[in-house]
């Protein structure tokens, strides 16, 4: 408990840095812009990549950045390009999100088993269980209809997701990017 109070004191002193804001303000732009590629298939699944500049975000400043980080961005994301209607269940799914990638990956190595087990971990409780439940919500469709369908097609996007996001974090700790970041935002 001791160590997650402590990354959790970490993560909020790096959020008060200049220069994390200005990184994450960054990443949300990268953010916004894949947005625009997101495919949707129907109201009740979507396919797209806006989500990974999120999980870079809690993979080098922690679970409170990743936490604001995300919440924000799904509102901005939201007022920049609607689509369907605002559900704040879906901010906290955001949040909760970002600060679970927070918890796997910051100052931690990034191994392809640790992303797998934060990828699901995120799978189960924020898009199958969670998002679930809001759609169902939303929408007045029974959970259990909603349940089989959303779950099958995060359990077919989760090992590519996990593969292009561990080749996206090993690509960048191998080229510097990280160190780079971290330490000019630790200056």
């Amino acid at each position: 408990m001791k160590r997650l109070a402590t990354l959790f004191t970490q993560s909020f002193e790096e959020i008060q840095k200049p220069r994390t804001i200005t990184v994450c303000a960054m990443f949300a732009a990268l953010a916004v812009v894949l947005g625009y590629f997101t495919i949707a298939l129907g109201d009740y699944i979507k396919i797209g990549f806006s989500g990974i500049p999120n999980v870079l975000v809690g993979c080098l400043f922690g679970p409170v950045a990743g936490g604001c980080f995300g919440g924000l961005l799904d509102l901005l994301k939201y007022i920049v390009k609607p689509t369907g209607a605002f559900f704040p269940g879906f901010t906290l799914n955001a949040i909760l999100g970002g600060m679970i990638y927070g918890c796997a990956y910051y100052r931690k190595s990034i191994t392809l088993f640790r992303v797998l087990v934060t990828k699901l971990v995120v799978i189960l409780i924020c898009n199958v269980l969670l998002n679930t439940l809001w759609l169902s919500m939303l929408y007045g469709q029974a959970f259990a209809v909603l349940l089989p369908v959303r779950l099958m097609k995060n359990l077919i996007r989760w090992p590519v997701d996990s593969l292009i996001f561990f080749t996206i974090a090993r690509t960048f700790e191998v080229a510097g990017i990280f160190r780079m970041i971290r330490g000019r935002v630790a200056g």
